[in-house]
């Protein structure tokens, strides 16, 4: 993965070859020795389940965005939601955030009492049960320890 993201950054020159060599190798060694030891185990299937789950709702969530910028008529209910998340605070929440951030027509909009808000476009969509199937997703993909 290193590799791949230098050759993305770099380019391909085989006289970069040494250079990339000494900063793979310090990646691997600086990822292996500070992130903290996982008992968790990566299903293939949970994470092409979480890919599939994501592709869905950005899919109709843009149509949506789309349709009510497009047509006037349709009604904006722009308002807060807060969301009960299961996920520990730190690492995890971020990453359950950073992904549900990447859907339209809701943003995390900081933490009340425990809980993720979020701002939507419309609080009469099922927001909330939109965000525990991404958190069920992603703990079924990444951390199910």
């Amino acid at each position: 993965m290193f590799f791949c993201l230098w050759l993305v950054l770099a380019g391909v020159d085989v006289a970069d070859l040494p250079a990339a060599a000494a900063a793979i190798a310090a990646a691997t060694w600086t990822s292996l020795h500070l992130l903290e030891p996982s008992r968790a185990r990566r299903s293939v299937r949970a994470i092409a389940r979480l890919i599939l789950l994501f592709l869905y709702h950005s899919v109709v969530a843009g149509a949506d965005v789309a349709g009510r910028a497009l047509n006037p008529r349709l009604p904006l209910h722009p308002g807060f939601v807060t969301y009960p998340s299961r996920l520990s605070p730190g690492l995890r929440q971020n990453v359950f955030t950073t992904l549900t951030s990447l859907l339209p027509g809701t943003v995390p909009a900081g933490e009340e009492n425990g809980e993720i808000v979020y701002h939507c476009l419309d609080i009469r969509q099922p927001v909330v049960t939109d965000l525990a199937a991404e958190e069920l997703a992603l703990v079924q993909a990444l951390y199910n320890d």
